[in-house]
């Protein structure tokens, strides 16, 4: 029977992989007749009874184990239902009861309080007594389960470690031989029977052409369909290989599974139908169609892996030839798969020995270990190809993974048949059947993996896109975590053990009183996710229908809207978590606990957050506010209760942290209006009537439209500067945003009208002295200065009182003795 359990997780495997989370959700099979919901505690006595028994002698055969097991666990659910009885009752009692408060210690009590008291504890232990009784029936049904399981894991240990007869034994050969001669006589002799009775033979004889005429065209889609749906794949793939494309070819090639079953159907019908086959040909029949399936599955798998088409995104990176080897192994080794079950079933259905069981299978295990070894090597070269020029590419997460099940199949490959050839052949065969059916499934993986990476281009419309994008992977490990049974059952896990698993998991497990299970997830996570969705609604509604018609400005909705945000996420988690069933009295220590040294490991956080919350309340700025912090000039675009993203005139974002715009200077240009005041300062030539360039400037301020006229713009005499009469232009704007633009267009009008009006704008001037300059070493003839002589080219005499004076118009410093002490001038 563990053979049609892995033949079941295959099929399952191969349609969806969800079908197992299904089935573990669903009771067991043998639990159909399961006892009433009120506990009949002394039918369960009885029960328990005869398992203690069971369990110490460990007499009973496997399936009658199983069998009690699977009673035993209807058992514990029913136990497990009587444990929330009178949940309800219990908690009114219990609140009346703590209503009351504590007995005092010392002195009486009010006789009506304490005769109250009395009658709710009476009351709560009569309530409490189904409960207590469930929970120790419970516990016993529960270790009865687990001493069964540990029995039956122990037997199947001592079946694997058992030494058998050996198949290499000549003795032994003759039992495997008499076993499929007497197998074949009986199937000819079952067809020879009906031509031996003259009745049946005319009648046969009757709808002989129509049984040749089925078995004949059962035969033609057996062999010929499938070179058929081959080249309609082959048409489809040739023109563009877009994702709507492939997943056509992909449903059409579904064909080389249908057609030909269809075809051994057919045959196998006919057959039957024209009274050729008896019982043992039935037999026969009825197990070579699951066998043919898997050899059609397996064929089909190794043509998605080890495509005869080059396209765009293979499942494996190979050469065409280990491609084409791939197929030929993979095919080949689906044959062994469907042989080996075949025998497997036979032999159990028609009582051969274990020696003649031992002789026919061993060929089928040696052929499926070299085949095996062979596909390994082909797996081992899977990768990127290598070029002489290139450097050699990275290699993949999938690549190193397949190398490193090449490598571990190499090994299975070559001690299965040494196992099996030294008599441990129960130990050969839970490693090769497990290792063939566990590559069909990582095969059936690879091509649900391909179909949500096609789906996901289709959807997203990217055609030539990447399928290893986020929701595809994501997608993918899912599927590889619901496949996780399914390895389980294949490699000898029993099926009570998954759901027993799985009835640990939906329970859950408690943690100081804390019960955590995946309802308690599920409500939290839908709880939660509703409150967010009505959240971000209302925050919707606000921004968009219900502040735009308010005086508040586009700062103060934003603040509201984020207040908003923070208060209903905050809120959602509280109903999420209520909802839940969470006792928060439960965690409040360890939240306190935990608070102490998160509050230290994470204060500079917190500091940032409680700042957040700060700034979204008194607005000190807001978003569009022009604002300096830091040194750093630009605009608030969004405040979080984290930091705040500003971004400067050279259009680069700033990150501040709140805390600093709380404890630091923050300068706010745009705080509750627009206006500020610009400053140009301007100089003029000594000498210039001052008055006048007041007047102008004056004008010129005033005749700029974005400068106010109340208070009207001031013109400072500020200061006799170095080398000019210092004046400000002081002018209010209309708004501070455009500073820049009007101390541009003021520089321009000012230039304008001091050309008109002859006014100069004066340029720094130096004096440049060159000490000692008898000792420059003079310039070529008509270049200036000579070697010495004292003059220049214009023969006019140097100033030799110990320095040479030369003006420039732009250029003039004076040359420190000290700082030169070679005298040289330089």
């Amino acid at each position: 029977m563990i053979k049609l359990l892995r033949l079941l997780a295959l099929v399952l495997a191969l349609a969806l992989p969800v079908a197992l989370t299904v089935t573990l959700a669903l009771p067991d099979v043998a639990e159909a007749q399961q006892p009433p919901s009120e506990p009949d505690y002394d039918e369960w006595d009885t029960l328990a009874q005869k398992a203690d028994e069971a369990v110490d002698q460990a007499r009973l055969s496997t399936p009658a184990l199983e069998e009690l097991r699977a009673e035993i666990a209807g058992w514990r659910d029913v136990f497990v239902a009587a444990q929330r009885v009178n949940s309800s009752a219990i908690d009114t009692a219990q609140a009346q009861l703590d209503a009351l408060g504590p007995k005092p210690e010392e002195g009486s009590e009010d006789p009506a309080i304490a005769e109250q008291r009395e009658s709710l504890n009476e009351e709560l232990a009569a309530l409490r007594a189904p409960r207590q009784r469930a929970e120790v029936a419970y516990s016993r049904a529960d270790g009865l389960i687990k001493s069964i399981d540990t029995i039956i894991r122990e037997r199947q240990a001592r079946e694997l470690l058992e030494l058998g007869p050996s198949p290499l034994i000549p003795a032994h050969w003759s039992a495997g031989i008499g076993a499929l001669y007497d197998t074949f006589g009986s199937i000819a002799k079952e067809a020879r029977a009906p031509f031996m009775d003259a009745d049946r033979r005319d009648e046969i004889m009757g709808e002989l052409p129509f049984v040749i005429l089925a078995v004949l065209v059962g035969l033609l889609f057996m062999v010929r369909s499938r070179f058929w749906v081959e080249r309609l794949v082959r048409l489809l793939l040739l023109r563009k290989n877009t994702p709507l494309q492939w997943l056509v070819s992909l449903l059409v090639s579904m064909g080389e599974i249908v057609v030909p079953y269809l075809g051994f159907a057919l045959v196998s019908a006919a057959l039957k139908a024209g009274g050729l086959t008896g019982d043992i040909s039935d037999l026969v029949l009825d197990q070579i169609a699951p066998a043919f399936f898997i050899f059609l599955v397996a064929r089909w798998l190794s043509v998605r892996i080890f495509p005869r088409i080059d396209q765009q995104r293979l499942p494996l990176q190979l050469s065409p030839a280990d491609r084409r080897a791939g197929r030929v192994y993979g095919g080949t080794l689906g044959l062994a798969i469907a042989i080996f079950y075949f025998i497997d079933t036979v032999a159990e259905e028609l009582g051969w020995s274990t020696e003649a069981y031992v002789v026919i299978l061993f060929p089928v295990i040696v052929v499926a270990g070299l085949l095996l070894l062979w596909l390994a090597r082909v797996l081992g070269r899977q990768g990127p190809e290598k070029s002489d020029d290139a450097e050699a590419p990275d290699e993949t997460y999938r690549s190193r993974l397949t190398k490193l099940l090449a490598r571990v199949l190499m090994i299975l490959a070559v001690v299965s048949p040494v196992l099996a050839a030294v008599g441990y052949f129960k130990a050969a065969a839970a490693i090769m059947l497990p290792s063939l059916l566990s590559l069909m499934v990582l095969g059936g993986l690879l091509v649900v993996q391909r179909i949500i990476g096609e789906l996901y281009m289709l959807a997203t419309r990217h055609r030539d896109g990447n399928s290893d994008e986020l929701l595809p992977v994501l997608l993918g490990f899912l599927m590889v975590l619901l496949s996780m049974p399914l390895f389980a059952l294949i490699w000898g896990a029993r099926l009570t053990d998954l759901t027993e698993l799985w009835g640990k998991f939906m329970r859950g497990m408690s943690v100081g009183g804390l019960t955590i299970s995946p309802s308690v997830f599920l409500t939290l996570a839908i709880v939660f996710s509703l409150g967010v969705v009505l959240t971000r609604f209302l925050q919707g509604t606000l921004r968009n229908t219900v502040l735009p018609k308010t005086r508040m400005d586009a700062g103060g909705r934003t603040a509201v809207v984020s207040g908003l945000g923070y208060i209903g996420i905050f809120l959602s988690a509280i109903v999420a978590i209520t909802s839940a069933g969470i006792d928060l009295s439960n965690i409040a220590l360890v939240a306190g606990a935990l608070s102490v040294g998160i509050g230290f490991g994470l204060q500079n956080i917190v500091s940032n957050f409680v700042s957040g919350i700060i700034l979204l309340i008194e607005r000190p700025i807001s978003q569009g506010d022009w604002i300096e912090v830091g040194g750093q000039h630009g605009y608030v675009k969004d405040i979080s209760v984290r930091s705040t993203r500003i971004e400067t005139f050279d259009r680069s974002d700033v990150i501040v942290p709140n805390a600093d715009l709380v404890s630091g200077t923050v300068t706010n240009y745009t705080r509750g209006n627009t206006v500020g005041r610009v400053i140009v300062p301007v100089g003029v030539a000594y000498g210039t009537d001052t008055r006048k360039v007041e007047a102008i400037l004056r004008e010129i301020a005033e005749a700029h439209p974005m400068v106010v006229i109340n208070p009207p713009p001031a013109i400072i005499f500020r200061n006799f500067g170095a080398d000019a009469l210092e004046f400000e232009v002081r002018a209010i704007l209309r708004d501070v945003n455009w500073m820049l633009s009007v101390h541009s267009d003021m520089n321009h009008e000012i230039v304008r009208r001091f050309t008109e009006e002859g006014i100069e704008v004066p340029f720094a001037q130096r004096d440049l002295w060159i000490r000692n300059p008898e000792t420059l070493v003079g310039p070529k003839s008509g270049q200036g200065w000579t070697s010495g002589a004292g003059e220049t080219d214009e023969g006019q005499p140097a100033r030799r009182s110990g320095a040479a004076h030369l003006t420039d118009g732009d250029v003039g410093a004076e040359v420190d003795p000290a700082a030169d002490p070679d005298g040289d001038g330089r």
